[in-house]
């Protein structure tokens, strides 16, 4: 790292700019400046807290994760998951770091966000009170990986307490790149120890716990030495034959590494005499302490919920796991353009983000009569725990999926939902960072509509699509449509002046204008005068009056509430009526300039919208001269297309 260079040249210990040891870093309302929970908070070294600090000793364990005066233990159940599985931890908690050689008071940590590994670099200062550490711990005192990497993943979400409050799930995939999925046990999927299997085979975190019911009940161990409110790992799933018949086991770890299971199929049942010897051997002589056979009948009684985390190919470096295939998908809602709420909202839900997948081949499981592709889907809302501090927080969320056959290029309209009933959907719309589902298809085509519960909530997501089979069968295709024009802030500028003209259409009663503006005029004028002069001719006037009268029509016919102006969404329909087929991230450009802050477009902006996108159009295709879809800007070629000058959405400018 460079700052440790800089630091170990100078003589110095390293001081974060961009997170200074200072009441920012701690929060914004509980932890805020003014709060009684901060008040004597000193930031300190590991050096002076102890007279031999360690990074990590004797390999990272559980007892280096105490939970301090932060709600954050979702956190550190995730830390906790990743002690099992040593590749993982390096890869988030790189071991070439220590007080002694080299130290600097730099330290590094990696996490995954929205499809990507993120490097963060943090000082060594740390919250104390008394002189002990504010937050998470290690139990000896003197182990400091674990406050560090809280210390980066805060660093990460704006604050410490943007930690509070969570899931482990939301930990499982910072920490891994997965897709996490969660089962009720109560009501768990038939198939579910297949599920369970298969995610071993892929090399997944699989967790499991007992709910408590109250907080007396925290660790409180049963008559058969289950602890409740506790992490337990899933390490295996087999099927015996015992005494004739098929027996379902499942192995559990439990991270104390001591308290286990006394009840059927235990280290010492004598069920394992009804086994095959070879069979019991291979399961039973690489037990650790800690670690238990169970029925699986027992443990979908005993135990509340499983958690899975799918990790992603890039996550597994080892060859002797089947992987998943990963496709990613980024979007965002916007107001008034994209943001069009659940199907509870009919009028607004069909100009949401759409994505076409393409499920090709199906599972090569020889015990599923059914058939079909098998894939996990899941939809995460960025960025809302950094936004905590500006009053924001999670957005209610989840998606549909419309079985779909056609043209692959065109954004399907509310005619669309109004006739054709979603073949699956999320579970919930639920508030929290992710919905993820696992679901099963025919081969086939499907749109996947993801949305947040109401309309009009801006919003940046991610979608992905983890498919069953082989990463290179590319079984899961998207259908990108790419923009002709993405570029939000620039417009081609018009450096001469226009002669304005006037222009006294009545448009009606049932359309409400105070007629056309001067920068309208101009446009118009821009667009039909052939001949450079600045003026329109009796020919060019007629031809303006004709598309006039048209987009007049156009405006009755989708103000269908007879409102006198036109809605944003109404303005997606309108816009497609008149011929143009646009994405997206141009109707979200669309609206930003031509909508009024109630997401109204009137008359004269609807028209100003359709000359420009006339101009622009008309200009493409000039460029466009082998009509190939694609062009290449540069001024030369801009300027010999035409000598008279154009405008961009953007307005004027350059």
């Amino acid at each position: 790292m460079a700052g440790m260079a800089a630091c170990l040249q100078g003589g110095r210990l390293f001081n974060d700019p961009t997170f200074p040891a200072g009441p920012a870093a701690l929060g914004y309302r509980e932890l805020g400046p003014n709060s009684y929970k901060t008040k004597g908070v000193v930031w300190c070294r590991p050096t002076e807290l102890c007279s031999c600090p360690r990074f990590i000793a004797g390999g990272a364990t559980r007892t280096d994760i105490c939970q301090g005066a932060l709600g954050d233990c979702w956190l550190l159940a995730a830390i906790a998951s990743l002690t099992l599985n040593e590749e993982i931890l390096a890869r988030v908690v790189p071991r070439d770091q220590s007080f002694q050689d080299e130290y600097a008071g730099i330290f590094h940590f990696q996490f995954w966000q929205y499809g990507e590994w993120v490097d963060v670099v943090v000082d060594d200062r740390l919250p104390t009170k008394n002189g002990e550490l504010l937050f998470v711990h290690s139990a000896e005192g003197s182990e400091f990986w674990s406050a560090l990497l809280e210390k980066a993943y805060a660093k990460l979400n704006g604050s410490y307490e943007a930690l509070s409050g969570g899931t482990t799930t939301e930990g499982f995939e910072d920490f891994t790149g997965g897709i996490a999925e969660w089962y009720e046990l109560q009501k768990a999927p038939p198939n579910l120890f297949k599920i369970i299997q298969k995610a071993l085979q892929k090399g997944s975190l699989l967790g499991c716990s007992i709910d408590i019911t109250s907080a007396a009940e925290t660790e409180a161990v049963t008559s058969q030495k289950l602890v409740k409110g506790h992490a337990y790992s899933v390490t295996g799933a087999e099927e015996v034959n015992f005494r004739g018949s098929i027996q379902k086991l499942i192995r559990i770890r439990n991270p104390w590494g001591e308290v286990e299971w006394t009840g059927k199929w235990n280290d010492n049942c004598s069920n394992w005499n009804g086994v095959d010897p070879e069979v019991r051997e291979r399961l039973t002589r690489r037990h650790e302490d800690g670690e238990f056979w169970m029925a699986f009948n027992d443990f979908l009684r005993h135990y509340s919920r499983l958690e899975i985390c799918n990790l992603t190919p890039d996550t597994l470096a080892s060859d002797r796991y089947k992987k998943w295939s990963l496709l990613k998908l980024d979007g965002n809602w916007r107001r008034g353009a994209t943001a069009g709420g659940c199907r509870n909202y009919p009028n607004t839900f069909w100009t949401n983000p759409q994505y076409l997948i393409k499920l090709e081949e199906e599972d090569e499981d020889p015990d599923d009569p059914e058939g079909g592709c098998t894939f996990l889907i899941g939809l995460i809302q960025k960025h809302r725990r950094k936004q905590r501090k500006m009053g924001e927080d999670m957005h209610t969320i989840g998606f549909a999926i419309y079985e779909f056959s056609g043209q692959t290029n065109i954004h399907l309209s509310k005619n669309f939902f109004l006739t054709n009933k979603a073949r699956e959907k999320s579970n919930t719309f639920i508030n929290l960072r992710e919905v993820p589902n696992r679901l099963k298809l025919p081969a086939g085509e499907y749109i996947v509509v993801p949305s947040t519960f109401e309309p009009n909530l801006n919003g940046d997501f991610c979608l992905r699509v983890f498919s069953e089979k082989n990463a290179n069968s590319a079984y899961v295709a998207l259908c990108v449509h790419w923009l002709l024009l993405g570029n939000r802030g620039r417009s081609f500028g018009t450096a001469c002046s226009y002669n304005s003209i006037s222009c006294p259409f009545f448009t009606g009663q049932d359309i409400k204008s105070d007629g056309f503006s001067i920068e309208t005029c101009k446009i118009m004028v821009d667009l039909l005068d052939n001949d450079g002069s600045g003026k329109l001719g009796l020919k060019e006037f007629h031809t303006l009056w004709t598309k006039i009268q048209k987009y007049q029509k156009i405006y009755r016919e989708i103000d269908v509430d007879r409102s006198g102006t036109m809605n944003s969404y109404e303005m997606r329909r309108a816009l497609e009526a008149a011929g143009f087929k646009l994405n997206s991230q141009l109707h979200q450009i669309i609206v930003a300039r031509f909508a009024d802050e109630d997401l109204i477009i009137d008359f004269d902006n609807f028209v100003r919208c359709l000359i420009r996108l006339e101009t622009l159009f008309k200009m493409f295709r000039k460029l466009d001269t082998e009509k190939t879809g694609t062009i290449e800007l540069n001024l030369i070629n801009v300027s010999s297309a035409s000598s008279k000058r154009f405008s961009y959405l953007g307005g004027g400018g350059s």
